[in-house]
This record gives structure tokens, C-alpha cells and sequence, in this order.
């Protein structure tokens, strides 16, 4: 079962910033770069629990390699300015995707993956919204705030970006991603079985 958890800025003005301001990113925080794109693919891999893996070896062409089709998905994303990583010096140990989602549903016609339905029957509960698509770690640097830290960012980016919500969809076995959130002020707003 998947659940879509919300932060809500309701109570909190807007901030007023300059339209050629951009949010500032301290170290170890930064914007991904082309050469992320494989600790990216991995550390989407492993956030998705395989499953990515498993969707890139499908759409592989010929005699192609499944991480060249991840990485290449993940060197799309952050040319649109999608990810932040967490940086030490030696690369990516941790990275925030995301986007915001519009005011209407995307429709879920009958050809729509099964495998996919669920999370964007959760995504369309979540417009108007800041959507943390993925929000991951390597288990060695857990534990040091570091998703919590990534998730200030999307709250700032949803402040910015004039949204009032930050969106999440968490696996209800996450418990990792459910601690991460609870310093929040987050609401588990819709469940969904998968």
C-alpha cells in the first residue's frame, strides 16, 4: 500500500523574492550534474526497492545495458533542473527529484501500466502540489538528517514555486521515509493499495 502524505503552507506567507533569485544550496548540497547520472540511477534504484531496475531492463533496446537507460532518464530529469544531491566530495550519497504537479489529473486511460496505477491514481489526489518523486539515501549515511535536510529544500522549492503543499508517496512498509516525514508537519491525506 502506497500513501500520499502532504505539508501544508497555508498558515505561512509567501515568500517575496526577486523573480531571478534562485534558492541558495549550501555544501553539501547541490544541483546534479550530468556526471551524478549513475549514482542518481542507482540511488533511484534503490529507493524504488528494484523496481526501477526492473522497468529500464524492459525498456532496454537491443544489446543496451538497463543502468544506461536509468542513467539517461536521470540525465533528462536533472537537465530540467529536478535534482539536488547531497555532496561530501566524492559524489552523490543522497538526492531530492522532484516537480511540481498542475491543477488537473493526468487521465488514467485503459492502456495505462497496472504497475503504475496506483501512484498516479495518489499523484492526481495531489494537485497543486510540490511532488517529491525521490527522496534517497545509501543506508551509510542514514541517520544524519540528511533526507530531512532535502526535504527542507522541496519546501522551499514549493514556497518558491507559489505552491502551497509538498507532496510525498510513501510505501506504508518505508519506515525510514515515514520517520523522515514525521518531523513535519505532514498529514497522511489518501492510502491506496497496490
Amino acid at each position: 500500500m502506497y500513501a500520499i502524505r502532504k505539508t501544508s503552507y497555508d498558515k505561512l506567507p509567501p515568500r517575496q523574492l526577486p523573480e531571478d533569485q534562485m534558492i541558495r544550496l549550501e555544501p553539501p548540497l547541490r544541483v546534479a550534474t550530468e556526471a551524478d547520472a549513475r549514482a542518481l540511477a542507482d540511488l533511484v534504484n534503490f529507493a524504488g526497492e528494484g523496481l526501477p531496475l526492473y522497468i529500464w531492463e524492459g525498456l532496454a533496446k537491443d544489446e543496451q545495458e538497463p543502468w544506461e537507460v536509468g542513467c539517461a532518464r536521470q540525465i533528462e530529469k536533472l537537465r530540467e533542473g529536478q535534482i539536488v544531491v547531497v555532496d561530501f566530495g566524492d559524489g552523490a550519497v543522497a538526492s531530492l527529484t522532484g516537480y511540481p504537479i498542475g491543477s488537473e489529473p493526468k487521465p488514467i486511460g485503459d492502456d495505462f501500466p497496472a504497475l503504475f496505477r496506483p501512484l498516479q491514481e495518489l499523484e492526481n489526489r495531489a494537485l497543486e502540489s510540490w511532488y517529491v518523486n525521490v527522496l534517497a539515501c545509501y543506508p551509510e549515511y542514514r541517520g544524519q538528517g540528511l533526507g530531512s535536510r532535502l526535504l527542507t529544500i522541496a519546501e522551499q522549492i514549493a514556497r518558491e514555486e507559489a505552491l502551497r503543499r509538498m507532496s510525498v508517496i510513501v510505501a506504508n512498509n518505508n519506515a525510514g521515509a515515514e520517520d523522515c516525514m514525521s518531523g513535519m508537519a505532514s498529514k497522511l491525506l489518501q492510502h491506496c493499495p497496490v
